[in-house]
């Protein structure tokens, strides 16, 4: 098997339709990229597999979907106006910018190669601005939210009040983020437009610990549900260089990118840092009552806080294979668990002609109700079988002479390449009890 590079994934997810540079026809945007037919699908379908994981498997968490635009004292509350920035450099010759612990402020320009041209560090913020209403003036400015979870706390209250949830719940939000990243890279690891899946666990003080190590548990867990590998995961725990001043305790999960060991998701003991500076900078009560001891406090919350694009990435990066066949040949594939796969089940009429393409749409029509369906009838059936593959179609059924007669089809697997003949009125239960079952072969 070949190795997995970044490159190769970028190929892939261009020709097939994943993902796509933002603005290609005009150079493209830096950081920025689109979501095609099959990424917009996948990115879904890892969406919907949390949002379940969260709100429905979980009977005490509740979802939010708060604003982007919020008032902008919420950033100076979270610390993010006075402190979410970097220390950078410009190049006087090229008006490169970089950052200063990515470069050598002594040595030449990496992108002009000149000497003694940078200026002197000075912090950029990372939150983009913009202004609401007519004016454009320090009383208009708002930001882009760089996180979602500010949302959460802010709306603490409205939910304990109107939702009728008690201490300990959760609230959870999945939506876009936006960070003004001067160094963008590894495709779409990092960049200035991302989407966060976010949930916020409140928790009394005293029982924080007990919930951190519950919720961890919890996340690595779902990326087995997923179906990623166990040995491409592995915890971080944070250092004190890495540990937020208000944070009692954090671990990232981390993932065997193509680029190495990476952040995928953050789990974070806040305290109640975060209710804490709301209540104050907004004159608000934030307390909570709590109904069983009487006794009113801020809750502590533990966060699970994982990047939607990140985990694009991951599901690509780790379904990836270039498998050497036994008779020489090399097929593209990738290894999505079944319910995250852009397309589940194709249908290919072994023929054109003789009624079996009419048959096999037919069923293709039938099976949209159960399943997301792909329709082809164009080239050599090996061949139509190896687009499946490379897009991560775990099932094709294939419809010929036979089934004409007696209404069976074949079942192809797309990770065996096994072949079985089934009944047609058999597909969707089979079909779901083979995802029920499905486990990912390490190799």
């Amino acid at each position: 098997m070949a190795d997995v590079t970044l490159e190769k994934i970028v190929s892939l997810s261009k020709r097939r339709g994943f993902i796509f540079q933002s603005s290609e026809i005009y150079g493209g945007l830096n950081g920025a990229y689109d979501y095609g037919p099959l990424g917009v699908r996948l990115k879904n379908n890892i969406r919907d597999m949390w949002w379940k994981e969260m709100t429905q498997i979980h009977e005490d968490i509740v979802g939010l979907d708060a604003s982007i635009l919020m008032h902008p004292r919420v950033w100076e509350a979270s610390g993010h106006v006075a402190n979410f920035s970097d220390p950078m450099v410009d190049c006087k010759s090229c008006k490169s910018r970089f950052r200063t612990d990515q470069i050598d402020i002594e040595a030449p320009c990496p992108v002009c190669g000149n000497k003694n041209t940078f200026t002197e560090p000075r912090n950029f913020n990372l939150m983009f601005s913009t202004h609401i209403g007519a004016a454009s003036d320090a009383s208009s400015l708002i930001y882009l939210r760089p996180e979602t979870a500010q949302g959460i706390y802010t709306e603490f209250k409205n939910v304990v009040a109107s939702s009728r949830v008690k201490v300990p719940f959760g609230i959870a939000q999945v939506g876009k983020a936006f960070r003004n990243e001067i160094t963008t890279k590894h495709f779409i690891f990092r960049s200035v437009e991302f989407e966060q899946m976010e949930m916020q666990w409140f928790c009394a003080p005293g029982t924080d610990e007990e919930w951190f190590d519950y919720w961890k548990a919890q996340r690595f867990a779902f990326y087995e549900k997923i179906g990623i590998r166990k040995s491409h995961l592995r915890w971080h725990q944070h250092g004190s260089d890495e540990l937020a001043f208000y944070a009692k305790d954090a671990y990232d999960i981390q993932y065997l990118f193509p680029m190495g060991w990476q952040e995928l998701e953050g789990v974070h003991n806040r305290t109640d840092y975060d209710l804490k500076q709301h209540q104050e900078f907004s004159g608000k009560d934030q307390t909570y009552l709590d109904p069983v001891s009487n006794e009113r406090y801020l809750p502590y919350v533990v966060e699970t806080s994982a990047g939607l694009t990140r985990n694009v990435l991951m599901a690509l990066s780790d379904a990836y294979e270039e498998e050497l066949l036994d008779d020489g040949e090399t097929r593209t594939v990738l290894h999505f668990h079944p319910n995250i796969a852009p397309i589940m089940v194709a249908v290919l009429p072994l023929v054109k002609k003789d009624g079996i393409a009419e048959a096999a749409k037919e069923l293709e029509t039938s099976l949209r109700e159960e399943f997301t369906t792909f329709f082809d009838v164009s080239g050599a059936i090996g061949r139509r079988y190896r687009r499946m593959d490379e897009i991560g179609t775990p099932y094709c059924i294939t419809v010929d002479y036979q089934s004409l007669e007696d209404k069976s089809v074949t079942l192809r697997y797309r990770d065996s390449m096994e072949q079985v003949r089934i009944k047609m009125d058999e597909i969707v239960s089979v079909i779901k009890e083979a995802n029920k079952n499905y486990k990912r072969v390490e190799k």
